[in-house]
């Protein structure tokens, strides 16, 4: 077991409201593992309903909008909603994206011109063999590095990514690691699979690896960003056991002490997410007791825990005192 380090990250003042803001689950990708796979069939939400939203978020003080989807970008209405965004002053315009859209010179322009302050772009494979098979499209992966150039050459400074940890692309991610260093982008989240809900629930032993085998090629990752000049490269989802010594880029740690989230979907709203991961999504076991970490780990996905077990968790011990 290891002892608990200190975290070399330091929070910042206050936090800030944030909504996450579910346009609908249509989508031009078929990601194996996606959460909402299997809602692809509900009725998106109508501008409208996305605007009256908005209205009624910045008017409970929310700062830090993000649309994500589905993919939002292949909405007829998006760039009209973006600009209703700057329009009520939003600080933070943010759009997760596959990134297919933005092969388009033009809808780049638009995009940035209309208002968006971060584009998050999500990559799940270093090549584009990995990432079209993951994603279920040919050529995904060549549009969306089209795409990353196309927003920075319109003038976007802030682009982000993310990519989803699979069985599939697990032993890659240091690869995949170094291609965003190569795009440019030095804050990606790397998330370990949700199985609650959606492909992976359905197919969970096809794409949910152990986290014990994952957890190795994460730290990798993370130390592929540190090497690059990032500290920035943060993983998610993730049981504090396997990373000790990277509490400083752990996303939940970071989110809950700079944010205040709410997820507001087509089929669920809530309005406390920190909270509510450890009451519908995550949790420890008994294995847990003691673990010097127990009150900043959010422990593993439940239904991970309910067809793999919990031998996989072991407590951290207690950092020993220092003397002069």
């Amino acid at each position: 077991m290891s002892e608990a380090p200190q975290s070399g990250w330091t929070p910042p003042p206050g936090r800030t409201q944030k909504l996450v803001l579910f346009t609908g689950f249509s989508c031009s990708s078929h990601c194996h593992f996606c959460i909402d796979l299997n809602k692809r069939d509900l009725p998106d939400k109508s501008s409208r309903q996305i605007v009256e939203e908005m209205v009624r978020a910045k008017a409970a003080g929310v700062e830090y909008l993000e649309m994500i989807g589905g993919e939002t970008t292949i909405r007829r209405d998006f760039l009209p909603l973006v600009k209703t965004a700057k329009t009520l002053g939003f600080k933070d315009i943010v759009v997760v994206t596959n990134g297919r859209m933005f092969a388009y010179p033009d809808f780049a322009k638009a995009t940035v011109e209309a208002g968006v302050t971060d584009l998050v772009f999500s990559i799940h494979g270093p090549d584009a063999k990995l990432h079209d098979d993951l994603t279920h499209v040919p050529g995904a992966f060549d549009e969306l590095i089209r795409g990353v150039a196309n927003a920075r050459a319109a003038g976007l400074e802030r682009i982000f990514g993310n990519c989803t940890v699979v069985k599939q692309n697990m032993k890659r991610l240091p690869e995949i690691g170094a291609l965003f260093l190569g795009l440019g982008i030095h804050h990606v989240e790397f998330i370990f699979v949700d199985p609650t809900y959606g492909g992976a629930y359905t197919n969970f032993h096809g794409l949910v690896p152990r986290i014990s085998e994952a957890a190795p090629y994460m730290r990798e990752t993370l130390a592929v960003g540190r090497r690059g000049g990032t500290r920035d490269f943060v993983v998610r989802y993730v049981p504090l056991c396997h990373f000790p010594d990277d509490l400083d880029q752990i996303s939940e740690i970071r989110e809950v002490a700079t944010f205040r989230t709410r997820h507001w979907a087509p089929d669920f709203q809530n309005d406390d997410v920190g909270a509510g991961r450890a009451i519908a999504g995550r949790g420890k076991t008994e294995r847990c007791a003691g673990c010097a970490l127990y009150d900043r780990c959010e422990g593993l996905w439940k239904e991970y825990l309910r067809r793999c077990g919990d031998e996989e968790l072991s407590p951290v011990k207690a950092q020993a005192p220092t003397h002069a």
